[in-house]
């Protein structure tokens, strides 16, 4: 992995573990809010790459009960960059991961991430201080949780995504 100092500026900023870590949170709190389960393991590593991604993100539909077959028949490009960001992030989750793990943010089993809701003051005030578009990432990573838990089958999800686990 390439040292963090010969980065990108943008790319230290958004993959930087401890906001990755965020975003993991997040989507496991949503997806806890719907079915009151963690996401499952295979399904947050689709997180980074649709909520860090402007323009998937701001293409995600703006309700859960719309379904993932009709938004990816309305929005076929976003098939192919989802399932290569998702390759080009899996380093980037896992940091987060043990970032988000070892700091007790949230557990993790070898089926789930489960968020622990003892860190969401904490989380509520960073994200407040924070620029409009970190503040969207993290509320389309909660979105990303409640959505996959109302599709359900996580198979299914990596599926329709072009996505192998």
């Amino acid at each position: 992995m390439i040292d963090w100092s010969k980065r990108a500026e943008e790319e230290r900023a958004l993959l930087v573990p401890s906001f990755s870590a965020t975003l993991l949170w997040q989507a496991a709190m949503g997806h806890h809010s719907e079915v009151k389960r963690g996401v499952p393991l295979e399904l947050s590593f689709l997180v980074l790459p649709i909520a860090l991604h402007r323009g998937t993100r701001e293409l995600l539909p703006k309700s859960v009960v719309t379904s993932l077959p009709v938004w990816l028949d309305e929005n076929p490009l976003v098939r192919s960059g989802i399932a290569e960001r998702a390759r080009t992030l899996v380093p980037f989750t896992k940091d987060a991961m043990t970032f988000g793990g070892t700091r007790g943010m949230f557990l993790i089993s070898p089926r789930e991430i489960a968020a622990v809701t003892g860190w969401k003051r904490k989380v509520n005030s960073v994200v407040k201080g924070t620029s409009q578009e970190v503040a969207d990432c993290v509320k389309r990573a909660e979105f990303v949780g409640r959505w996959f838990a109302r599709i359900g089958n996580g198979a299914t999800v990596m599926a329709l995504l072009g996505v192998r686990p």
